[in-house]
């Protein structure tokens, strides 16, 4: 007789640990198998790191250098050949300031100054030079360096210095600079003026090469300069140039906005927007194919793995497990092998990415966005991978499990 005084047996409910301890039965008792699946998901997911990172620090790489040729540059000086001569504003330079998108504003003045090697030669052996007023934020605004000695700065601002450019040291026969002895001289106006630096070549301002810069406030004091640019330098940002253009000549020059003539930008930015655009489009391609390989590996291994273990899965049926246990154990097993191939390969991809832009010398660029989806992508991978498997283990009876050689 059955005794209906003692309860009734429910089923068992395993807790996530239990389910967890379940799942990484099949990666602890077939370990060489594992770790070949988990090798096979760990490559796609390095492949996609690599193919991210490897073209995003090319990328950065090329960008540099097509910024490098003034891609968020613009000019403004006053129209040519104008009678009488037309003049921008004293304070253009802060007034072009106040526009939201520009980063950098400088601006040079022609002096109109004769420059000399000496007081004891011909001025026409220096034709072609140019004696320019210049700010003492010209350099980073013009991507100019200096070869040798210093820039202008607050400290020579009054004093009677100069900078030269590369083409106009070489016709001063001013080669190079003594690091810590005195400076040459050159004649400017019937005035002694003391070189303290000189320009490298100058891509993006080659007036700049010819010409000798000297302060702003000592051209004021010693050349009779009466304080109006004759060229202004502004950087903006580069998605706001055209919008910056549109209104710097009325900006410049609020009275005479016609008299301005505005460079306008660089072909190389057109360049640089079409080599975003495209290079976008192939990190996006090769991240879809590198995960579906590594998706399609471990969807295989884990039907390979419910075809080998139905013994194993007829005999737990048989001891009272059902079929969402069954699911639950194919289905961890599956998350947790492409989890560890995911991390792997992440840290795989990455040290490749490290090596490989060392060796090209790019800056690295690891996007973080690769990373996350790289071992994000693991884990939802092997979830999809393992439906199937799971699925198809739960559906097996006992007794066509357990029959099966």
């Amino acid at each position: 007789m059955t005794d209906r005084s003692s309860p009734e047996t429910g089923p068992v409910r395993l807790s996530p640990l239990d389910v967890l301890t379940l799942g990484m039965l099949g990666i602890r008792t077939r370990r060489l198998r594992a770790a070949l699946s988990a090798l096979g998901i760990s490559l796609g997911i390095a492949t996609m790191i690599v193919v991210t990172a490897v073209p995003a620090s090319s990328q950065k790489a090329l960008l540099a250098r097509l910024t490098a040729l003034g891609t968020n540059m613009l000019e403004a000086r006053p129209a040519p050949d104008q009678k009488p001569p037309v003049l921008l504003p004293e304070g253009s330079v802060a007034m072009v300031r106040r526009i939201g998108p520009v980063t950098a504003v400088s601006a040079v003045a022609n002096t109109h100054a004769a420059v000399h090697r000496s007081d004891h030669v011909d001025a026409a052996d220096y034709a072609g030079l140019s004696v320019l007023a210049a700010t003492d934020d010209l350099l980073p605004v013009i991507n100019a360096k200096v070869r040798a000695g210093a820039f202008l700065g607050p400290a020579t601002d009054t004093f009677p210095t100069a900078v030269l450019g590369s083409v106009a040291a070489a016709r001063l026969g001013v080669p190079d600079l003594t690091p810590g002895g005195p400076g040459p001289q050159i004649y400017i106006n019937d005035r002694w003026f003391t070189v303290i630096g000189i320009l490298a070549a100058t891509p993006l301002s080659p007036d700049i090469d010819r010409s000798v810069l000297v302060p702003w406030e000592a051209a004021r004091r010693e050349l009779r300069f009466d304080g109006h640019p004759t060229v202004i330098y502004v950087k903006a940002r580069e998605p706001a140039m055209e919008a910056v253009r549109s209104v710097l000549a009325a900006t410049v020059h609020p009275e005479l906005p016609g008299m301005v003539r505005i460079s306008r930008p660089s072909d190389a930015l057109a360049a640089k927007r079409a080599t975003q655009t495209t290079f976008s489009a192939l990190f996006l391609g090769l991240a879809a194919v590198a995960l579906l390989v590594g998706g399609v590996g471990v969807a295989n291994t884990m039907v390979i793995s419910v075809l080998e273990r139905r013994r194993e899965i007829g005999l737990r049926r048989a001891l009272g497990a059902g079929r969402g246990q069954i699911r639950a154990q194919f289905l961890t097993e599956s998350v947790a092998l492409s989890g560890l191939g995911g991390l792997s390969g992440t840290l795989i991809g990455v040290l490749a990415t490290l090596g490989y832009t060392a060796y090209q010398g790019w800056p690295p660029v690891i996007p973080w966005l690769s990373v996350a989806a790289g071992i994000g992508g693991a884990i939802v991978v092997g979830m999809a991978a393992g439906v199937y498997p799971s699925v198809r283990a739960s559906r097996l009876t006992p007794t066509e499990a357990l029959a099966t050689p």
